[in-house]
């Protein structure tokens, strides 16, 4: 048996809380994920910056997109694709109520901070996709578990 078998789940019902990390607080996709499925998993990410041209539309679309036509396919995208749209959603979120706020003033300081740390994230967690990591977004809400 080797270690990757050990760390996994028997069942669903073995799975912690968040129901995709192992027993380490790890990421869990199973024993081993393929190069195809860090692709995958890093497109989920990356498609979220057509969100740049679209007025913040894309960046929910686009990787709920990608996980709706591969999460059923692998683990590592269903992970992935559940925490990327998690951090879209409320990173949108954080971006309308900012640009409410531009009307007490304060929302022309908000906005563009709310901007920098979705860019920065979001391809920090794509880099990190793709070298088979967990994502690790900060402010995100748990909308999908």
């Amino acid at each position: 048996m080797t270690q990757g078998e050990m760390d996994r789940p028997e069942d669903e019902s073995e799975r912690t809380e968040q129901g995709s990390t192992g027993m380490d607080g790890a990421a869990y996709y199973g024993p081993v994920s393929s190069p195809e499925e860090r692709n995958w998993a890093m497109l989920v990410h990356l498609t979220a910056l057509s969100g740049l041209v679209t007025s913040g539309v894309g960046s929910i679309l686009g990787p709920l997109i990608v996980w709706l036509l591969f999460r059923a396919r692998s683990d590592m995208v269903e992970y992935h694709g559940k925490r990327a749209l998690n951090f879209q959603i409320s990173f949108f979120i954080y971006g309308v109520v900012a640009a409410i706020l531009m009307f007490v003033l304060i929302g022309f300081l908000l906005l563009p901070i709310v901007i920098v740390v979705w860019l920065i994230w979001t391809i920090v967690a794509a880099v990190r996709a793709s070298r088979g990591d967990p994502p690790g977004y900060i402010l995100s809400i748990g909308f999908l578990k």
